[in-house]
């Protein structure tokens, strides 16, 4: 009897553990329209962002900004599923002592991703939302100054 309970025991964690990293899976997957190079036009110059997958649970990017011949904001970004959470981590170099900053996800849908963290000086929010005809608008928003800011970089892909 005892080995019977066992057995039933250890099928149970086996199917549990199976199934939880499905999900784990599945989330970062709700990401995958993010996958390529992205690139924005202004006159006050150029937002790139070149997004690829390293594995089955993360992506990386790198995020530049480029005015003229001078880079003006360069961000390494490594996009996580941590746990059951998708983790948006952002390295900004030159800021924060050039430590990461995380942004758990509150929200994934096959059309938008939004990431916050309320503690962070500025932004507060990180949205991705897919468009149609290959774009994508990144935004960021939050209090800046004491004044409620939004940016939004409508980027093509490339």
């Amino acid at each position: 009897m005892f080995q019977k309970i066992t057995i039933i025991a250890l099928i149970i964690a086996f199917v549990s553990c199976q199934k939880k990293e499905t999900v784990e899976k599945d989330k970062i997957k709700k990401a995958d329209w993010l996958i390529g190079n992205w690139k924005n036009t202004s006159p006050d110059g150029f937002l790139i962002e070149n997004w690829q997958k390293l594995n089955d649970s993360t992506f990386s990017a790198a995020s530049y900004f480029i005015k003229g011949k001078d880079t003006l904001h360069f961000e390494n970004i490594i996009l996580a599923q941590l746990g059951e959470t998708l983790t948006y981590k952002a390295t900004v170099k030159g800021q924060n002592e050039d430590k990461p900053v995380f942004f758990p996800s509150t929200s994934e849908t096959d059309k938008q991703l939004i990431f916050e963290n309320p503690k962070h000086d500025y932004p507060q929010k990180i949205t991705y939302t897919k468009g149609a005809n290959n774009t994508l608008t990144a935004e960021i928003s939050g209090n800046l100054n004491g004044k409620q800011t939004t940016e939004r970089f409508i980027m093509t892909k490339k």
